[in-house]
């Protein structure tokens, strides 16, 4: 995957070696270039692919919150789940979020999107599957980006402690099935999207219950509060 303008952050690198220099990863390089030289256009960009690992180094990671596709829609996407550009209308889904947020923590919705905040802080903020065709959404499903963030997150098990998975929606709880519970702290509801945030996502309260674990173990508190500018 070492493509033009592809950046990742050095503590990664090297844990996710042996990844790199896998078949199913020279076949997925070889993929998205394919698709690029069909005229399709790729989102997030080159540069961002790995952008929830970059901001998030391994041995700072605090919080893992798991996504599934990148958003399809043109200037969306830069590599964090849930998280949009500066500018970008915030998300359905982000909107629901931020609501939990407001009731769980009395602090007011951002005016934007944009996450990047969460993951200076050691939330890693990571989608299953890293990039997606404009307008299609899904359509990189099944390339091997799923076996290469299943990596991400067993590294994170196996090398990290006292770390909080938010899993939010059957997707993500299958993904993570495998985290060690004895040394990690999983909390489970369901999806925040609006067809399923009033089935247990809401009053779900997982922004105090992460940093209260968080505070019980000697780890420094999230601050989940936006800043207003971006």
């Amino acid at each position: 995957m070492a493509d033009t303008g592809i950046r990742l952050e050095e503590t990664w690198k090297l844990a996710l070696e042996e990844e790199f220099g896998s078949a199913y990863m020279a076949d997925l390089k070889q993929f998205l270039v394919a698709e690029k030289q069909a005229g399709k256009r790729i989102f997030p960009k080159g540069s961002e692919y790995f952008r929830a690992l970059d901001l998030t180094p391994l041995d700072e990671v605090k919080v893992v919150i798991l996504g599934q596709d990148p958003y399809h829609g043109a200037g969306q996407a830069h590599g964090l789940c849930f998280s949009v550009k500066p500018g970008v209308r915030t998300p359905p889904s982000l909107v629901n979020i931020y609501k939990e947020m407001q009731a769980d923590l009395d602090t007011p919705p951002a005016k934007h999107g944009f996450l990047e905040h969460w993951a200076e802080q050691g939330v890693l903020l990571l989608n299953s599957v890293l990039t997606v065709e404009e307008g299609k959404a899904a359509a990189h499903q099944g390339q091997g980006w799923e076996k290469f963030t299943d990596a991400v997150i067993r590294t994170v098990n196996d090398e990290c402690d006292g770390v909080v998975f938010i899993l939010w929606g059957s997707y993500a709880q299958k993904k993570a099935a495998f985290v060690d519970q004895e040394r990690h702290l999983v909390l489970k509801s369901a999806h925040p999207s609006p067809l399923s945030a009033h089935n247990g996502f809401l009053g779900s309260r997982p922004f105090s219950k992460t940093n209260e674990y968080l505070l019980s173990i000697g780890k420094d508190p999230v601050d989940w509060q936006l800043p207003d500018s971006v």
